[in-house]
């Protein structure tokens, strides 16, 4: 299988926000940024997988600064790690207030993408071509996260098999 490079996978996708997604105050629901962050990884992974996906998991969504409603968001969502059914998707949220022309980085987070066969069973990934030292980078901690989320997985299921877990 041909690889792909990371680049061409790239997504940014921009959306102004409006009252119907705020709370009273007039900030955006984390759930609606979650909504966005979700697509906006979606989109990178079906570009690079060509196949349908599906969230398998979200690791540290941060929220930074608030967002308002009129602020233009900005989601740039990449292609870190690439495994062999499975790949991390990094997403970085900013919103600009249009009238003052100031930008915040409000959201961060990484998600695991599954690629999806006709018959709904994960699909092989092409492999990633990593070709700048930013991508070797993201890549490089992709790899360290996955190892982490692999560990606690495997913690987590022995809690089940014990029966000790408290949630």
């Amino acid at each position: 299988m041909e690889g792909k490079r990371a680049g061409t996978s790239s997504v940014i996708m921009a959306q102004i926000m409006v009252p119907q997604d705020a709370n009273p105050a007039g900030n955006i629901h984390g759930g609606f940024v979650m909504y966005l962050i979700d697509n906006a990884a979606a989109t990178a992974a079906i570009r690079h997988a060509r196949t349908f996906v599906v969230t398998a998991s979200i690791d540290r969504l941060d929220f930074h600064n608030p967002v308002f409603v009129g602020d233009l968001v900005t989601l740039k969502a990449s292609v870190n790690y690439v495994g062999r059914t499975s790949m991390e998707i990094g997403v970085r949220v900013e919103a600009e207030n249009l009238l003052t022309g100031v930008s915040r980085h409000t959201a961060s987070a990484y998600l695991t993408i599954v690629s999806m066969d006709a018959h709904n069973r994960p699909a092989v990934l092409p492999p990633l071509i990593l070709e700048t030292d930013d991508e070797r980078r993201r890549n490089s901690e992709a790899k360290k996260r996955r190892e982490t989320r692999l560990t606690e997985k495997a913690k987590e299921k022995q809690c089940q098999v014990d029966n000790k877990c408290f949630v």
